[in-house]
Formats: structure tokens, C-alpha cells, sequence
């Protein structure tokens, strides 16, 4: 009887997961230039137990411009953020700067393909933004990867 309730609530939990999606593009400048193969990810942050899951990740093209989506499978909003790794008027200081974005729930779709896309636009970044961080592992992961298989916050 326990082992059938187990089976039943799993399939409750089973059946309301539901697939959710999230795109991001727009272009970055270091100052008057284009902030080419500067590092991007795409996340989707949890808290509590469940472990953040890294979306996708890239790099931006020599133009600066950048187009990054993905989804998850979660019983509750997905909670999309968007990082910047850069070292723009910075090059004296070990590691990188550190910058997240937070996504807009409205740009959440159902499914695993984004139905809508956030523009972030164009972004200077130059700009001393709150609350950045420093990222001290620097991988040495190939400049044109696009994608990542593991789901780790320190390439």
C-alpha cells in the first residue's frame, strides 16, 4: 500500500512538471567598441535544494551581439538570469567581472521552444553595475564552444 502511494504522488509530481522556456539577445559595447567573445550564460536559478541549471551558454559575436534560449522542466515559474562575464575597463584586475540580469517573468513561455525573446539591448559595459561580482576560475574551455555539458557556474 506505501509503495503504491509512493508510485501515485511520483506520478502527481510527474504530470505537473511542466516545460518552460526563455530567450535573450541584444548586443554589448566596451565603451564606443563592440564587446566581441565576451562569455554569456543563460540560467535558470533555483533556490532551496534543486540546483541552478545552465540553459546555454556562449560567446558573443566580434559585433557584440548575442542570442542565447533554452528550458526547463519545473513544477513552478522558472526564475531565468542572465550573466555576463567580461573584463571591459578592467584589465588590471585578476579574473572577471561578474554581472546578472534578471529576465522578466512575462518573457516565460509554455513549451520547450521561447515564444517570446527579451531584448536586452544595447548594453555599455563600462557601466559600474550593483551588486557585481568577480569570477576568479577562468576556464580554458574553446572561445567558440557554444554549448556546455556540464551545469557548472565556473567555466
Amino acid at each position: 500500500m506505501k509503495s503504491l502511494l509512493i508510485l501515485l504522488f511520483s506520478l502527481a509530481v510527474a504530470q505537473a512538471m511542466r516545460d518552460q522556456s526563455i530567450a535573450v539577445k541584444g548586443r554589448l559595447l566596451c565603451g564606443d567598441k563592440p564587446a566581441g567573445n565576451v562569455r554569456i550564460k543563460l540560467w535558470e536559478e533555483d533556490s532551496g535544494p534543486d540546483p541552478d541549471d545552465l540553459l546555454e551558454a556562449g560567446y558573443t559575436d566580434a559585433e557584440g551581439n548575442f542570442q542565447l534560449s533554452g528550458g526547463e522542466a519545473e513544477l513552478t515559474p522558472i526564475d531565468p538570469i542572465f550573466k555576463v562575464y567580461h573584463d571591459c575597463d578592467d584589465k588590471y584586475y585578476p579574473g572577471h567581472r561578474k554581472v546578472k540580469f534578471l529576465i522578466p517573468k512575462s518573457y516565460i513561455t509554455q513549451g520547450k521552444i521561447p515564444k517570446k525573446t527579451f531584448d536586452l539591448g544595447i548594453l555599455n559595459l563600462e557601466t559600474i553595475f550593483p551588486k557585481e561580482e568577480r569570477e576568479m576560475m577562468i576556464s580554458r574551455k574553446r572561445r567558440n564552444h557554444k554549448k556546455y555539458l556540464a551545469n557548472e557556474d565556473n567555466y
